[in-house]
């Protein structure tokens, strides 16, 4: 599921809260029911001293006190029943209340993790990624390669824009297929608008429904997170957050290039990809910045680590934001 001991615990808290919920509302029907039906009281109480009494009996050696008790407790059970329904209470009304009737809110199916606790965990890596809303409408199924040209052509590889984009998801649909099994690290870089970051959500969207944690931050984002929790050492939240961003499965990295660069950055993000890429970590990174830039500004044991170990992904094309407003006025006319 590529759970931190942390998430993990999380989920797990949040499997007590619903048992001890369940505990709560079971414990208020049974005061509701008593102090209705005085009697109902009594009949437990008679259940209880009888399994006392039949115990006796069978630690005394009395082979006939198993079949005596259960049919005195199917009599009593019978008129708790009756009397419960007289009185206008449903049927199950004393019974526990369990968000997840299979689990019986465990997370647990005997030793194999329940439909519930799989749902839990994608909706806490959903959470964790910073990605909640966005994911519901850029993904591989609203990804549309309409708005690359045939006729926006790249000088060197002679490759139109759509020709470009249509390899460019066939690489980011392989990423996603064998992820986990090999280890690959994206670096999607060209000018402003072609799909960058669109591409970026369609992995985090598919890799976060198969159960992976990710991550994404915007560059400026990103290292504010980092610079925090050196700075300033009391801040737990940027602790727990730069935890992540070394441990998830997929760091997201978009805009690159968009923060205020300095020699601290440009440490912190050779120490990152350098540390995911010893760990076997998989990153995706976007910028607008050409690879010479890249060099000139974040060091060249960064760009060195980049191109040896990433697939360069050059993206082609128009502004999509500005064909799609283009779109939007004409058909507000």
């Amino acid at each position: 599921m590529g759970l931190t001991n942390s998430q993990y615990q999380a989920i797990m808290r949040s499997y007590e809260q619903k048992q001890l919920r369940s505990h709560d509302i079971l414990a208020r029907h049974y005061e509701e029911v008593y102090r209705a039906l005085p009697e109902y009281k009594s009949l437990d109480d008679s259940i209880s001293i009888l399994s006392v009494q039949y115990g006796k009996r069978l630690l005394g050696g009395d082979d006939n006190a198993l079949d005596s008790l259960k049919e005195e407790l199917a009599i009593l059970r019978d008129s708790k029943k009756s009397l419960l329904e007289s009185a206008g209470f449903p049927a199950d009304y004393l019974e526990p209340v369990y968000e997840c009737r299979d689990c019986k809110d465990t997370g647990y199916i005997g030793s194999q993790k329940c439909h519930c606790f799989k749902k839990a965990v994608t909706e806490l890596l959903y959470e964790q990624s910073n990605l909640k809303q966005i994911l519901s409408k850029e993904n591989f199924d609203t990804f549309s390669l309409d708005y690359y040209s045939d006729k926006f052509m790249d000088s060197k590889s002679g490759k139109s824009s759509r020709e470009v984009m249509t390899d460019a998801l066939q690489t980011c649909k392989e990423f996603v297929r064998t992820f986990g099994r090999e280890d690959k690290n994206l670096f999607l870089y060209g000018d402003v608008g072609v799909g960058k970051t669109f591409l970026s959500n369609c992995i985090a969207r598919d890799l976060i429904d198969a159960g992976f944690s990710v991550i994404y931050y915007s560059a400026p984002a990103f290292f504010n997170i980092l610079a925090q929790s050196t700075f300033d050492r009391s801040d737990i939240q940027s602790k727990k957050m730069q935890e992540y961003i070394f441990d998830c499965d997929l760091l997201i990295i978009d805009d690159l290039g968009t923060e205020l660069t300095n020699s601290f950055i440009s440490s912190q993000f050779f120490t990152c990809i350098n540390e995911r890429l010893l760990s076997k970590k998989s990153t995706v990174i976007s910028t607008n910045l050409s690879l010479d830039s890249l060099a000139n500004l974040y060091t060249e044991r960064s760009f060195s680590r980049i191109t040896s170990n990433y697939i360069l992904l050059k993206l082609i094309g128009d502004d999509i934001r500005i064909i799609k407003k283009i779109h939007s006025n004409r058909e507000g006319k």
